[in-house]
C-alpha cells in the first residue's frame, strides 16, 4: 500500500488522499463552487509566469526565513484556517497545529474548527491566528476575541468573502452532511474505506467545536452547508470590520479581498494585513486568482499593509513567484488537508519538507539566497 514515503510533491498526497477518503469526504476537500472555474483558474495562475535565473552568485547558503504581521517565521507558507479538519484525521487541527510549529510557521485556526481555540492552543505553542466570521450574534464574536486574547493567539483574520455559502455541488450531490451519514447512499463507499471508518466509529465525533449550537444537537439534524449558513450575518458591512479591528487592538487581517478598491479599503479601516483570496475557488466562480490581481494591489497598497495571497500554491515555484510579485507570504489550505488525509502529523510534516526543499533548490537555481532578493525582474508574464 502507498505511505507517504512514497509522496514527493504536493499533489502526490492528493492522490493518496483520494485513495482513503470516502468519496463524498474527499469531494468536500477538493471541490469547488459551480463549474470550478476559479478552483482551476487558481492553479493555472502560477504558470503564466516563467522564472528568469541569475547564474554565477553565491548560493552556498539559502535562508528562507522572514517576517509576517511581527513574527519572526522560518518559512514563508502559512496554513490557512480550515473547517472541521477532523473529517479527514482524527487528530486534526492538533496534528496540523504541531506540523506547523515544527515547520517554523503560523497556523490559522477556524471559527468551525472540529478542535477548540482553547485545545489547539494546548496541542502546540507556535504562533497561531484565530480566523472569525461576522456572527449574527455580536456577543459570540466578543467571545471569540476574548478565547483568543486568553489563549495567546498573536493575530485575528476575518473572512470577509462568504455572506452567503457557494454552490458547491459536489456536496449536494453527495448528499454530504454534518456529522458524517451512515446511510444506504454512501454507506458501501465508506465500507470501501475501512480505515477512515474505524476512526470514524472510535474517535470522539466531528463537531464545531467553538458553537455552543454544535452541541444542542441541530447539527445532526441539518446539512452541513445550511447549518453552517445559517450563523453568518449578509448584512456585513466595513463598519463592522472597522468595529472588530477596534475590538482586537492587534495584528488584524482581513481574508477574501479580491478587488484593489477593497484592498484600499481594509487599510483605510486599520487592517494590517490583507489576504487576497477566492475561498480556494469555493465561493464565487469566475471570481479572479489571487496571483492574477496580486500585482495591482501592491502597486495600490503595498508599503500601507502586508499582502498575502491564498489559493493555488502547490509548489516551491509558486511561492517564490508570488513573493517577487510583492507578497509578505503566501497561504494554503487543501495541500496541509491532503496531507494529513494521507498521514496525519506525518504527513504535514513531510509536506513541509518536501516544500521547504523545493524552494531551497529553486531559490538556489534563480540565483537568490534570501527572500528579500526576489524581485518582479525575475519573472516575465506570459501573455
Amino acid at each position: 500500500m502507498s505511505s507517504i514515503e512514497s509522496c514527493y510533491n504536493l499533489m502526490d498526497f492528493r492522490a493518496l488522499a483520494r485513495r482513503r477518503l470516502p468519496r463524498m469526504i474527499f469531494d468536500y476537500l477538493d471541490g469547488g463552487a459551480d463549474d470550478e472555474v476559479t478552483l482551476q483558474r487558481n492553479l493555472d495562475s502560477f504558470g503564466g509566469y516563467q522564472l528568469l535565473p541569475r547564474v554565477l552568485r553565491d548560493v552556498g547558503e539559502i535562508d528562507l526565513s522572514t517576517t509576517v504581521q511581527g513574527q519572526a517565521v522560518d518559512l514563508p507558507v502559512l496554513l490557512s484556517p480550515t473547517g472541521q479538519t477532523r473529517m479527514f484525521h482524527p487528530d486534526g487541527e492538533r496534528a496540523v497545529a504541531r506540523a506547523a510549529a515544527q515547520a517554523g510557521t503560523i497556523y490559522a485556526l477556524s471559527s468551525v474548527s472540529s478542535t477548540s481555540i482553547e485545545e489547539t492552543a494546548q496541542a502546540s505553542d507556535g504562533p497561531k491566528w484565530f480566523q472569525i466570521y461576522v456572527w449574527r450574534d455580536r456577543e459570540v464574536i466578543k467571545e471569540f476575541i476574548a478565547r483568543s486574547r486568553q489563549s495567546h493567539y498573536q493575530a485575528l483574520c476575518l473572512t470577509v468573502d462568504l455572506a452567503v455559502t457557494g454552490n458547491r455541488e459536489r456536496d449536494l450531490r453527495n448528499g454530504l452532511t454534518f456529522p458524517t451519514a451512515l446511510n444506504a447512499r454512501t454507506l458501501l463507499d465508506i465500507l470501501c474505506h475501512p480505515r477512515w471508518l474505524m476512526r470514524y466509529l472510535t474517535t470522539p465525533k466531528v463537531e464545531i467545536a467553538n458553537v455552543g449550537a454544535a452541541n444542542d444537537g441541530q447539527a445532526n439534524r441539518d446539512s452541513l452547508l445550511a447549518y453552517i449558513s445559517a450563523q453568518f450575518d449578509p448584512t456585513v458591512t466595513w463598519a463592522d470590520g472597522a468595529w472588530m479591528v477596534d475590538q482586537w487592538r492587534g495584528p488584524f487581517l482581513i481574508k477574501g479581498i479580491a478587488t484593489v478598491e477593497d484592498a484600499v479599503r481594509a487599510v483605510e479601516i486599520g487592517a494590517s494585513g490583507i489576504i487576497l483570496s477566492n475561498h480556494g475557488g469555493r465561493q464565487l466562480d469566475y471570481a479572479p486568482a489571487a496571483l492574477d490581481i496580486l500585482p495591482e494591489v501592491v502597486a495600490a497598497v503595498g508599503g500601507r499593509t502586508e499582502i498575502l495571497i491564498d489559493g493555488g500554491v502547490r509548489r516551491g515555484t509558486d511561492v517564490i513567484k508570488a513573493l517577487a510579485l510583492g507578497a509578505t507570504a503566501v497561504m494554503m489550505g487543501r495541500p496541509y488537508l491532503y496531507a494529513l488525509a494521507a498521514g496525519g502529523e506525518a504527513g504535514v510534516r513531510r509536506m513541509f519538507d518536501l516544500l521547504q526543499a523545493e524552494m531551497r533548490r529553486d531559490m538556489a537555481l534563480l540565483g537568490c539566497r534570501k527572500i528579500s532578493d526576489l524581485s518582479p525582474d525575475m519573472l516575465r508574464h506570459l501573455e
